[in-house]
């Protein structure tokens, strides 16, 4: 629930529930540490326990900076693999005995994809694909191997982007017929519009996760460029480790020009946006964050970077509504050259300032483009997309010639 995967899984199976569909969830968390999951109270499933006897390693993170205590799956190799999979595949088989699944939902084009493939080869498997598994196949040539053998008999993919399925089919070698771009979505009960207050104070929101790769240290270094400026910034999120604590320091050195919120719930999350004019989220790499159209949904202008696949979704918005930031070519896959660092703050002062003076002509946009994109990718929305997929998978695995 702390991260965007984990918020698309609730989200899936409240749109099934919907529908009458029956549901069985297998997820990975630390020993001691079972929190309820609001939609997921009346839906059976299992854990996987981390920091327990059979797994003595914190969860492994699919991204290497994660908004609570982990490992990295570059590090999973040797006896901590084999201990991964044979807890997976105990947990996964009971499971697929119970409950006898017609279709098999997976997260991430990764490890646990690939095993779910090779365990239940005679079950149809989706995967979705978030994008941070991508960058986890750059970082862990030690299982590129085992993912690419068995993703490639995945049934269907469902990609965010079209950038990402072409990114798909490039890394992976999968047929580009298996690859079906649905987006990801928000709740549109939560996150919904409301009149801006007339600006004096120009509200800025962050969220995300605290560290270097979603860009929040190069924002904090900016806005001290333009303290003479009339923002407040909330930040929304936690983290784990030294970038952690960077981005605090840099955020403590802004004084009372900010508030760190911390991790807060989606009901939090949606009030502090109601009330935001500006959402900034500078970072480095994506798949496609939820966040943004949770923010979209809720009236804000968004400052973002234009990543790969930004452009297609958000690029027909108004540029005082949508700001994209294009990046230099960067020195590794979330992280800039040194030499452009200075570059990238003047930009991004830049489109902040832009963003300041348009909302203090109009607190409120009018944008039908904005509010378009927002409509497309509300949850039942994408479950309707994901729905067909499904149904796509089921048909193949019953007859592979279509």
């Amino acid at each position: 629930e702390m991260t965007g995967s984990g918020i698309y899984l609730e989200a899936i199976i409240r749109e099934s529930q919907k529908l009458g569909f029956s549901n069985y969830w297998v997820a990975g968390v630390p020993a001691g540490r079972i929190h309820p999951l609001k939609d997921m109270s009346q839906v059976k499933g299992s854990f996987v326990f981390f920091e327990s006897e059979s797994l003595d390693f914190p969860v492994t993170g699919m991204s290497d900076v994660m908004p609570y205590k982990s490992s990295l799956f570059k590090e999973l190799k040797g006896r901590r693999l084999t201990a991964y999979k044979s807890a997976f595949t105990r947990v996964l088989q009971a499971a697929e005995n119970q409950f006898d699944p017609d279709i098999i939902h997976t997260n991430h084009l990764f490890l646990l994809s690939a095993l779910v493939r090779k365990l239940f080869p005679n079950v149809p498997v989706v995967a979705t694909c978030h994008g941070t598994d991508l960058r986890q196949h750059a970082n862990c040539p030690h299982l590129r191997r085992f993912i690419k053998r068995h993703c490639r008999q995945l049934d269907k993919i469902i990609a965010l982007t079209s950038d990402q399925k072409s990114d798909i089919c490039r890394l992976y070698g999968i047929p580009s017929k298996k690859i079906v771009v649905v987006g990801g979505g928000y709740d549109e009960t939560l996150f919904t519009r409301c009149p801006k207050s007339v600006a004096g104070t120009v509200h800025i929101i962050y969220a995300g996760k605290f560290n270097r790769s979603k860009g929040l240290p190069w924002l904090l270094r900016s806005l001290e460029k333009i303290k003479n400026h009339d923002w407040h910034l909330h930040m929304a999120g936690s983290g784990d480790g030294p970038e952690f604590h960077n981005c605090i320091d840099l955020a403590e050195k802004l004084g009372p020009r900010v508030t760190n919120h911390g991790y807060v719930t989606h009901s939090r999350l949606s009030e502090l946006m109601k009330m935001a004019h500006v959402q900034v989220l500078p970072s480095f790499f994506e798949g496609l964050p939820l966040v943004l159209f949770e923010g979209l949904a809720s009236g804000c202008r968004i400052i973002t970077t234009n990543l790969s696949g930004f452009k297609e979704i958000f690029g027909k918005a108004n540029i005082d509504t949508i700001n994209l930031i294009q990046l230099p070519p960067l020195e590794t896959i979330d992280r800039p050259h040194q030499k452009d660092e200075a570059q990238l703050e003047k930009v991004l002062c830049k489109s902040i300032l832009n963003m300041i003076a348009a909302v203090k002509k109009s607190p409120d946009f009018d944008d039908p483009q904005a509010e378009k994109i927002a409509s497309e990718y509300t949850w039942p929305r994408v479950f309707e997309r994901t729905l067909s997929v499904y149904t796509d998978a089921v048909d193949l695995k019953q007859d592979p010639t279509n």
